[in-house]
């Protein structure tokens, strides 16, 4: 059930899908036959990913009226993850109601205007934080994946070109780039039988790492490749407290601009915890984030691609000031060099609304005003 603050926003502010088509004609006007038209996005997490949620507990987690909020806040797409294990049984067979549920997401989206991309995010055979990942060693696994695309393939191809995209994989993480190099080529080529025109978002190997982006090969002469990358700097500030990350035992002060952990807490902390910490500890600004991204600018003009940002994100572990600073800073970022994002996430921990899904207007503001 959507929170009561979502309700009594969606009805003080009726929605117009005109008014949101032409919001989003003017922030991307860079729009051709070739270009998937997002501009502004934000993920669905925790629902058909990364979830133990079945049933009505999954029905009830995103529903039509999360859609309609999401589009009256001023978004044009969606990023929905989808696992493996939540749209196939282990047999390969698939589950009907979670292929129902994104159907049914699909049509809401198509209903008030919002384009989606469709990320197979986690495999049964590959977890990007695992220490163990079967995709890179065993036949049988890339044969299962590219098994998932020709069934998202037969599932979504009667969506229009222009409303749906497919992702392949999130943030894949193979000893050797090339393993995943000679996956894409695979994977698109299976997509292409039966799609030619689909947009592909495809990202580099390492976790759609910035660092990693010269190492992406991708096919020639196939205008309908989206590439993308995640954006999560500076560690230290955008996961401060994360308890899943090593950094995670740190809880002092961090800022933003500036060193992230001032200089005096160092000396603080454990012989362990200092040696983790200070070698990620630099000098953050604006200037030094807009460097970051400069490789997969420019490599995607010169192949003459759209380029996507569709994971980036700051806990609010961090004092919020210098969070919003953070927000405020890499937005402009990517809107400057005509990069479409989709920030981490909805209804997570990193989230533009709360636990209880209470909006966090002044976060909102920042990323869409």
């Amino acid at each position: 059930m959507v929170p009561m603050l979502i309700m009594a926003y969606l009805h003080v502010h009726k929605f117009d899908k005109t008014t949101s088509r032409s919001r989003s004609s003017v922030r991307y006007s860079a729009s051709s036959a070739t270009r998937f038209a997002i501009s502004r996005g934000t993920n669905i997490s925790h629902w058909l990913s990364q979830s133990k949620k079945r049933e009505e507990e999954r029905r009830q987690w995103f529903t039509k009226e999360d859609v309609a909020y999401l589009a009256k806040t001023g978004y044009d797409h969606l990023r929905i993850p989808v696992d493996e294990e939540q749209l196939w049984e282990v047999d390969g067979s698939r589950d009907t109601e979670g292929f129902e549920l994104l159907h049914q997401a699909l049509g809401w989206c198509k209903d008030y205007r919002l384009k989606v991309i469709v990320d197979l995010h986690i495999l049964r055979s590959h977890h990007f934080d695992a220490q163990v990942k079967p995709l890179w060693t065993e036949p049988t696994a890339q044969e299962r994946f590219l098994q998932c695309w020709r069934d998202l393939s037969d599932e979504l191809k009667k969506y229009p070109n222009d409303q749906i995209a497919y992702e392949l994989m999130n943030e894949p993480v193979a000893n050797n780039a090339e393993d995943w190099n000679k996956l894409v080529e695979k994977s698109i080529g299976v997509i292409r039988e039966k799609e030619p025109k689909r947009f592909i978002v495809v990202g580099s190997n390492r976790w759609q790492s910035t660092q990693t982006f010269d190492q992406l090969r991708v096919p020639d002469k196939d205008p309908y490749l989206i590439l993308s990358f995640h954006f999560y700097e500076p560690f230290l500030l955008t996961h401060h407290e994360a308890s899943w990350t090593d950094i995670g035992p740190y809880k002092g002060p961090v800022q933003y601009p500036g060193k992230t952990v001032p200089d005096e807490e160092i000396g603080k902390l454990s012989a362990d915890l200092a040696r983790l910490i200070s070698p990620r500890n630099k000098v953050i600004t604006k200037d030094s984030l807009a460097a970051l991204i400069a490789k997969p600018v420019a490599i995607a003009r010169k192949r003459g691609l759209q380029l996507y940002c569709g994971e980036w994100g700051c806990l609010p572990s961090v004092p919020e000031a210098d969070r919003l600073r953070w927000y405020a800073d890499v937005r402009s970022i990517l809107e400057k060099n005509n990069i479409a994002w989709a920030n981490w996430d909805y209804k997570g921990s990193f989230g533009i609304v709360d636990r209880d899904r209470k909006p966090n207007t002044t976060m909102i503001g920042t990323l869409l005003k």
